[in-house]
């Protein structure tokens, strides 16, 4: 897998432009800072980002703390324009081995689709597991997209509330994917079912997130029930990276939950070896399929991790391009209820309860009185009528508390659009955010 470098200058950290020339089966790594945006384009051939085709001499841009791999099956010619922290040619890729995994998953799909019972017209449920930084979330948007490129539309299903790949942070959610994902846009936003589960961390409350888990696999299944294409796609999804003690029990969760039939794993031949033995006890038809990460798989810090999340919640108000103006709400405190789920330590203690008595159930909601912490808090909206609803029900969106009025009783949001909320029965965790970031 050689190449050839047509620059005289083409060390990372240098803002000139340069050319590589990727051979065969060849890869690119790429990684973004956090300021300067890079640009790269195709000049020659066919390549691709995570399954997404990049469009032939086109400028695209990707954005601050972006890790990219540029592949090409047949051959290829990329420009590069900007500041990257890291460039180079990878001398091995594990991509024949992904799309050897799609290939089997297609023909699933296939069969699936030409089922003539219940059964078999069930489509594969694919579900990608890994230690953290082992590049599930770039495997689920190449099989995700080259899905796509076969006229399939799988679901994407993202239980990692600490990325949320497909709205914010702090979220589990899954939505149909009916087109290939763009190379460096967000995920699919298309009929999203979303649960709020408030915090970044599936401990803060693992039976929260075992019940919302639960609620959302609730509602695909009677998706799929109306939709015979999307049943007969599956679905692929994505976990957290928490695979040791109460997290690999949340996980052998997820694939029951879900009821997934092939486990992708992903750079852990200890995970992969102890879901072989807890796994087919109970499933001895699912297949377990150990896959090699990508050495351009980067371990992230907490501070990058905190940089990730914010850019995402930012995302979500101002446009993956700062192309969206997000809008100034104001509201009187009666105007609202604002609810936390659980109990614990997961809140600031001077966000009390209203009324005396403490509540013991962490899948309970909760009324809260509005205080000072609440100030840079992101906050769900429910789609309940009623707070004995708020676990059952979809969110509708999100707003960011910028200012609280204590003399007016005025609580000031930013919303990602005008007019009146869509339900007055807001939910608060511990997600909190900056506009000045």
């Amino acid at each position: 897998m050689g190449y050839g470098e047509m620059s005289a200058d083409n060390g990372a950290g240098s803002a000139s432009s340069r050319q590589f020339v990727l051979e065969k089966e060849g890869e690119l790594r790429v990684e973004v800072g956090t300021d300067a945006p890079l640009r790269l384009r195709l000049l020659d051939g066919t390549a691709e980002v995570f399954g997404a085709e990049i469009p032939r001499a086109k400028w695209l841009t990707v954005p601050a703390l972006e890790k990219i791999a540029i592949f090409t099956w047949k051959g290829a010619t990329i420009e590069l324009d900007g500041i990257s922290e890291v460039e180079y040619v990878a001398d091995e890729t594990p991509m024949v081995s992904y799309v050897n995994v799609h290939a089997v998953l297609d023909g699933r799909r296939a069969r699936a689709k030409s089922g003539n019972d219940a059964d078999s017209s069930q489509g594969p449920r694919v579900i990608v597991v890994g230690p953290t930084d082992s590049g599930k979330s770039s495997l689920c948007r190449m099989l995700l997209n080259w899905a796509c490129k076969r006229s399939w539309i799988p679901t994407f299903v993202d239980l990692d509330v600490g990325q949320g790949s497909t709205t914010i942070p702090g979220c589990i959610a899954a939505s149909p994917v009916e087109l290939p994902l763009d190379a460096f846009g967000g995920m699919p936003t298309e009929m999203p079912a979303v649960y709020f589960y408030g915090h970044t961390r599936a401990s803060a409350n693992v039976e929260l997130y075992k019940v919302l888990m639960k609620e959302l696999a609730q509602t695909l299944e009677r998706r799929f029930s109306c939709l015979s294409d999307h049943k007969a796609a599956g679905m692929v999804i994505n976990t957290m990276g928490w695979v040791e003690g109460l997290g690999y029990e949340l996980l052998l969760q997820a694939i029951n939950t879900f009821n997934a039939d092939v486990v992708l794993v992903l750079g852990q031949e200890k995970l992969f070896s102890m879901l072989k033995k807890d796994v087919l006890k109970s499933k001895p038809t699912i297949d377990i399929v150990k896959l090699h990460k990508s050495e351009g798989v980067v371990p992230r810090n907490q501070k990058v991790r905190q940089q990730s999340q914010n850019c995402k919640i930012k995302e979500y108000f101002y446009g993956f391009i700062n192309d969206l103006s997000p809008y100034t709400l104001r509201e009187n405190f009666g105007n609202i209820s604002v609810f936390r789920i659980g109990v614990g330590n997961q809140l600031p203690v001077s966000i009390d309860p209203i009324g005396a008595e403490p509540v013991s159930d962490p899948t309970r909601a909760t009324a809260i009185n509005i205080n000072g912490d609440f100030l840079h808090a992101v906050l769900a909206i429910s789609y309940a009528d009623d707070p004995d609803q708020i676990l059952s029900c979809n969110i509708a969106g999100f707003l960011y508390v910028s200012e609280i009025d204590f003399e007016s009783e005025k609580i000031t949001f930013l919303a990602p659009c005008p007019g009146e909320l869509p339900s007055r029965i807001l939910i608060i965790g511990t997600l909190k955010w900056s506009d000045n970031q």
